[in-house]
């Protein structure tokens, strides 16, 4: 079976986002302000996940329609086939947004929308009870000039999560953002870069994957592993050909510099936990007296004030 999908991502990273779904065999990929669209089935959904170094999240499109009311808003989440996507038990948060829409309230549609999947399951499911003590299946929508996108989020934690930050210095830039900037610099298996404001490491080491074509995601879970529709075995084979696909013989470089050595610490554990440590060093330096060396690609998030 294939999914409508969508992949928000920050205004002016699209294209960045939408090559990665090119490249793992997505269809129909389109790309619009802040978000790409794709077509695929299961092994899509989990390669867009495991693959998508700059989109935020990768949900499933369940269903479009227009609500003025909150009759029409139930009416269009109640006519969507939940007892065939989420199990009797199945926890089912609801998050939302509103913009130029009719119907303004985000609680007040959040309760509506949960209220009208009740509803169909308890039909569907033809049960009094909904302990929701079981997988977590997380329902958003959009209201854009009242017409109604309804999601399942397969990603869960946001795809910037990559598993390796587990701390991070002040003022971190997001792995996602850090990610499309790496981008524009053409990283190859044989570049070499530094940053002389590295702080928690970010951008060095999302050059490093790029470089090492190492997908981002490798180090975590995502929701839709819970999902009962999609087959597990989707999964491991894609887990199994991303390992598969690194360039274990890249000759990539990095230095980050930073003058505290606390962040300094951190860049090289946060490096060590993305597996990229072979490829980069990370040393305590004043920017007064760094000196990158020569044909080396300058990467750098500047400290304010």
């Amino acid at each position: 079976m294939e999914y409508d999908l969508i992949a928000p991502c920050y205004f002016g990273t699209e294209s960045a986002a939408a090559f990665d779904f090119k490249r793992i065999g997505a269809k129909d990929v389109a790309v619009t302000d802040g978000r790409v669209s794709f077509r695929g089935d299961a092994d899509i959904v989990a390669a867009a996940n495991l693959w998508s170094r700059c989109a935020e999240r990768v949900l499933i499109l369940l269903g479009t329609f227009e609500a003025k009311t909150f009759d029409a808003l139930f009416d269009g989440v109640a006519a969507l086939p939940w007892e065939e996507l989420l199990p009797a038990d199945a926890e089912f948060p609801v998050k939302g947004s509103s913009l130029s829409s009719t119907l303004s309230s985000v609680p007040a549609c959040q309760s509506i929308v949960k209220k009208a999947i009740v509803k169909r399951l308890m039909a569907g499911h033809k049960t009094s009870t909904l302990p929701e003590s079981g997988a977590l299946y997380k329902v958003r929508f959009a209201l854009r000039k009242d017409t109604v996108e309804i999601y399942l989020d397969t990603s869960g934690d946001g795809l910037h999560k990559r598993g390796y930050r587990r701390n991070s210095t002040e003022a971190p830039i997001k792995e996602t953002l850090a990610a499309a900037i790496i981008d524009l610099g053409r990283i190859y298996p044989d570049t070499a870069a530094c940053d002389p404001f590295c702080g928690s490491g970010t951008l060095m080491i999302e050059a490093a994957l790029k470089a090492l074509n190492m997908a981002p995601g490798m180090r975590r879970r995502f929701a839709a592993e819970q999902f009962a529709f999609l087959p597990r075995e989707a999964w491991t084979r894609q887990r199994t050909r991303a390992l598969d696909e690194v360039r274990r013989d890249a000759t990539f470089t990095a230095v980050g510099t930073d003058i505290d050595p606390a962040a300094v610490a951190l860049a090289a554990a946060n490096g060590k936990l993305a597996g990229v440590d072979a490829h980069c060093r990370f040393a305590v330096t004043d920017v007064a007296d760094f000196a990158p060396d020569a044909g080396s690609i300058l990467f750098t998030n500047p400290p304010y004030g």
